[in-house]
Order: structure tokens, then C-alpha cells, then sequence
């Protein structure tokens, strides 16, 4: 298994406390690239889990999908990069004023403190959206319309990268030319795994297959008797595509 499998696999830490995380870090420490700390476990223990994480040698993705004001996503992205977290997210929906703002207070923060830049990506359309979770929220783009328009408007504002259903990397990479543009690919779940709530999903391998730059997957791992061997089986199935 080596590194350069282990790390496009990120494990989304849904959990509620602080000692669950850290349980879940100290097994699948150097056996994946990231743990992603949501809204979930970020309303329940806060800003220290991060830094005790990225503290132990891991990096961390913070997916708390800022959607506000551009001042207020701004400042966020700044107090994001003081945290030392290696990637975070907001929603494109914000438009173009919120993603540029946040893009520059992040670079001016990491230069200004001599500090490490983390990626900033925009969420396209959630994993668990279908076209009529478009339509009652005044949308009447298709899906695949949707993720278009937003990750090219990312592209424009200076984004890393997007957060993009498996089954819209081949179009992001279509529409998309700019190399090392980022896509990363919630909804990751094993042949054998329960769909849970997610509706747009594909395997590991399909979505490597696709184009994707990360995989962040939850349940599959988390729930698993042995977390590090139920990584270590889809890491095991990225390296096929690329073998």
C-alpha cells in the first residue's frame, strides 16, 4: 500500500465526542491521508479536536461548508488557516464576491503568519440532493447543469478546487482545464455497504477511475468491526485502478 493510495482517502470523523474521534484517529493514524471533522463533531467538541489532531501528525479537511455574508466566510477562512487544517470548504451558492474574498484573507493570513495554505474548495450540489431538491429551493438547473455552472464559477474566483458527487468528476474535469484543480468525492461507498442517505454514490475504484483527487468516506470505515482494515480494503481497491 503505498502513500500515494493511502492518501486520497479521507475519514469523515461523524461523530459526536471528542474521545470517539480520538479513538477513530489513533486507529487509522498513517493508515490514511485525512480525517474530515464536520458540523457534527465541530458543534460537539469544538476547535480543540482540530488542533489535537493536526497536533498528533495528522491533517485535517474541515467540512463546516461556510454560506454567509463575504466578510463573515472570510474571517472563518482565516481562523480556518490559523487552525492548521490542510483543506476547507464553502458553499459556491455564495457567489463570487464570498469564494474571492475568502480565497485572498486566506493567502494574506498564511503569508502574513508564515503559516501553511490550505486548500479552499467549493461544495457544488450535496450528495444527497436529486433534481427535486433543486427544484423546491427555486433551482432550475438539471444536477449536472448545477455543477457546471458552480465549479466553473469557483474556477473564476480562484477556487482549489470543488466538492462534486462521483458522478459528476467527469464532468467537472470536462469543464474544468486548470491543472491541479482539485476535485474531491463524498459518497464514496464500498460494493457491500448500505447507501445510507446518500443518493449519487459510486465504489472507490469507479470514482478513482473517474478523475477524483480524494475520496472522503465515513460509515463504511467508522461503523467497521476493525476501522484500519476496512480502510486498508478500499485503499487496496484504489490501487488496482491505478495497477
Amino acid at each position: 500500500m503505498s502513500d500515494c493510495h493511502k492518501n486520497k482517502l479521507i475519514v469523515a470523523l461523524d461523530v459526536s465526542t471528542a474521545r470517539q474521534a480520538r479513538e477513530l484517529v489513533q486507529a487509522l493514524q498513517g493508515a490514511v491521508g485525512m480525517f474530515k471533522i464536520g458540523a457534527r463533531l465541530f458543534t460537539g467538541a469544538g476547535p480543540d479536536i482540530v488542533r489535537e489532531i493536526t497536533r498528533s501528525g495528522s491533517r485535517v479537511f474541515l467540512d463546516l461548508k461556510f454560506h454567509d455574508i463575504p466578510s463573515t466566510v472570510a474571517a472563518a477562512g482565516a481562523e480556518a488557516t490559523r487552525l492548521g487544517v490542510s483543506l476547507f470548504n464553502l458553499h459556491a451558492a455564495g457567489g463570487s464576491e464570498m469564494m474571492r474574498r475568502t480565497v485572498e484573507a486566506v493567502s494574506k493570513t498564511a503569508d502574513a503568519e508564515r503559516i501553511p495554505r490550505p486548500s479552499v474548495i467549493a461544495v457544488t450540489v450535496l450528495t444527497s440532493a436529486v433534481a427535486a431538491t433543486l427544484s423546491e429551493t427555486g433551482i432550475s438547473f438539471s444536477i449536472e447543469e448545477q455543477v457546471r455552472t458552480l465549479s466553473l464559477l469557483a474556477e473564476s474566483c480562484g477556487m482549489d478546487g470543488v466538492v462534486a458527487s462521483a458522478r459528476e468528476i467527469a464532468l467537472v474535469r470536462a469543464a474544468i482545464k486548470r491543472e491541479g484543480f482539485l476535485v474531491v468525492t463524498p459518497g464514496i461507498r464500498p460494493s457491500d455497504s448500505e447507501l445510507d442517505d446518500q443518493k449519487r454514490v459510486m465504489t472507490p475504484a469507479e470514482a478513482i477511475n473517474a478523475g477524483a483527487d480524494y475520496l472522503v468516506v465515513g460509515r463504511p470505515i467508522t461503523g467497521a468491526k476493525d476501522p484500519r482494515q476496512a480502510a486498508e480494503r478500499i485503499i487496496d481497491e484504489m490501487a488496482r485502478v491505478f495497477a
